[in-house]
């Protein structure tokens, strides 16, 4: 295959090209960012590899390297646990979704020959948090501001579908491994300083990065896919459950608590992605037939932590 993937300097997106490049497929990199890109992806290891240069949300003559890609990988998205939630934040984590996608959707319309398949990625924020409902594919969305993201990423995503291209959109769990989120929560329990955050009740839905790679690339090769998948793992832990196990696995204490008003200093509404949760079942996923090499907790933070 040839795959286009924006987002790919990320923390999933480097995985993925790498296993894209392993098995022998062809990527086409869109990047902000080329020097970076360049260092990411050194030509040397990465021979099958092309980096173009393009800003999301800006038409421009980068849409037309769409043309004879056979899917696109649209990963690209602001940080949003990274800082406190300005209006200004807000909007940016808003706009370089939507107006994203919506570039990504006009390149993919308008190019011949066309990709068969988009896969879009959202998030379980889709949801909205709680600490007693059980949501899948089917449930509806939440009304909070990252439940709005979602909706709007969403519909951007969906108008490809006009184009007679098949879309698969995966909404994102926690995603597990060396970096990200369980990057920053490790160092407290190197200083023998871990333990849950908050409450310590809120939901967890996680995904092993493995995974979420597996994933994505199942959603490329299998035509029958379509539509809305949760990437989640099957058995959602609260964050007691997650510091417990680390605790365990890195012979660490995880009875300390990191306070919420801590977390609120620094992130203010930001701190909503780790103080409440939600418990996210992959239904789909599982009728889908996909194998997940990771369906427990402790097997994929022994292969991560060890």
């Amino acid at each position: 295959m040839k795959v286009a993937i924006t987002g790919a300097t990320g923390f999933i997106g480097s995985r993925l090209v790498k296993r894209l490049q392993d098995e022998g497929h062809r990527v086409l990199v869109f990047s902000r960012n080329t020097g970076l890109a360049y260092k990411v992806f050194p030509s040397q290891a990465f021979p099958n590899l092309e980096i173009l240069a393009y800003t999301p949300g800006v038409s421009g003559a980068w849409q037309d390297a769409i043309a004879g890609c056979d899917g696109v990988v649209n990963l690209a998205g602001e940080p949003i646990a990274e800082e406190r939630w300005t209006p200004e934040r807000k909007q940016k984590i808003l706009n370089s979704r939507k107006l994203g996608t919506q570039k990504i959707v006009e390149a993919i319309a308008k190019v011949n020959p066309q990709p068969t398949v988009l896969v879009n990625a959202s998030a379980i924020g889709y949801y909205g948090t709680s600490e007693t409902a059980t949501f899948d594919e089917k449930s509806p969305s939440g009304r909070d501001f990252l439940a709005q993201v979602c909706q709007e990423w969403e519909a951007e995503a969906q108008k490809v579908k006009d184009a007679g291209v098949r879309l698969v959109i995966l909404r994102f769990g926690i995603v597990l491994g060396n970096g990200g989120a369980l990057g920053k929560m490790i160092t407290p329990f190197k200083l023998f300083a871990g333990g849950p955050i908050g409450s310590g009740r809120q939901w967890f839905s996680w995904i092993h990065i493995d995974d979420i790679v597996n994933l994505i690339l199942q959603a490329l090769t299998k035509p029958e896919m379509e539509g809305i998948y949760n990437a989640t793992a099957p058995k959602p832990v609260r964050m007691t459950e997650l510091s417990s196990t680390m605790g365990q696995i890195m012979n660490r204490p995880s009875w300390l608590p990191v306070p919420s008003f801590a977390l609120e200093a620094m992130l203010g509404d930001g701190a909503i992605v780790v103080l409440e949760g939600q418990q996210v079942l992959p239904k789909r996923t599982l009728t889908s037939g996909f194998q997940y090499k990771y369906p427990n907790l402790p097997a994929a933070l022994k292969q991560i932590l060890e």
